[in-house]
């Protein structure tokens, strides 16, 4: 190792905030006396599959109701999937839309001339 440049342990930044594994999810349901068959029985939904889908894939109405259970938002429990003021990040075909620019024409939008 270089004497004259050693590595420093970066402490100024914070740990990025992950998701809660699905096990996690699934035990904190437990402790408060909730099954996946139960909440989706209360929910009028035929099966519990449709919330387990939101343990690993980004499901907002499912996201909700489970947190509702634990009585978190659902940004406590996928902070991924959600912006700091708790609204949602777009997601698949609508994340590629939401961050694709308009065409710049001459500096300016080539959609303001449009004619209909």
């Amino acid at each position: 190792m270089n004497a004259h440049n050693p590595k420093k342990a970066n402490t100024d930044t914070e740990a990025p905030v992950q998701d809660w594994h699905p096990a996690d999810v699934k035990a904190a349901l437990h402790k408060a006396g909730w099954t996946m068959s139960a909440l989706a029985h209360l929910h009028n939904l035929t099966s519990s599959n449709t919330l387990s889908k939101a343990l690993t894939n980004s499901y907002p109405i499912a996201e909700k109701r489970i947190a509702d259970a634990l009585g978190l938002h659902p940004k406590d429990i996928w902070p991924s999937r959600y912006y700091d003021n708790g609204e949602i990040k777009p997601r698949g075909f609508h994340a590629i839309q939401f961050n694709r620019l308009k065409p710049v024409v001459n500096g300016k939008d080539s959609t303001a001339n449009c004619h209909g």
